[in-house]
């Protein structure tokens, strides 16, 4: 499955979950995003660095984790991006193919 399949398919999911029922706020969904940013941040302060699965309770089987918070921000952005009819893959490659022409730690600003 490439990008734009993956795409695709995310939002198909999210559509048929019910998030699609009516116009998205833009806004909204980039909190959204900024808020799996913020769980790995978390996941990253507490040294939660594996993916494991929750194996008890109300949400077992459910990953959770560094690299699963890092997934749910390309969902969500995957997501955004379908609903919006933006092509996501093609948007990466170009600013790949960019960011090779920039020199080496471009911007002058602090780390």
């Amino acid at each position: 499955m490439d990008i734009k399949e993956l795409q695709r398919d995310i939002h198909k999911v999210a559509v048929e979950l019910g998030w699609w029922e009516k116009e998205r706020n833009i806004p909204e969904c980039l909190c959204l995003i900024h808020s799996e940013v913020s769980e790995a941040l978390e996941d990253y302060r507490d040294n939660h660095m594996e993916s494991t699965i929750i194996v008890s309770g109300p949400k077992t089987g459910k990953p959770i984790g560094f690299p699963t918070e890092l997934a749910d921000i390309m969902i969500r952005t995957m997501d955004l991006a379908e609903g919006m009819g933006i092509d996501l893959e093609k948007e990466i490659l170009k600013k790949h193919e960019y960011n090779r022409t920039r020199p080496y730690k471009h911007g002058g600003k602090r780390a």
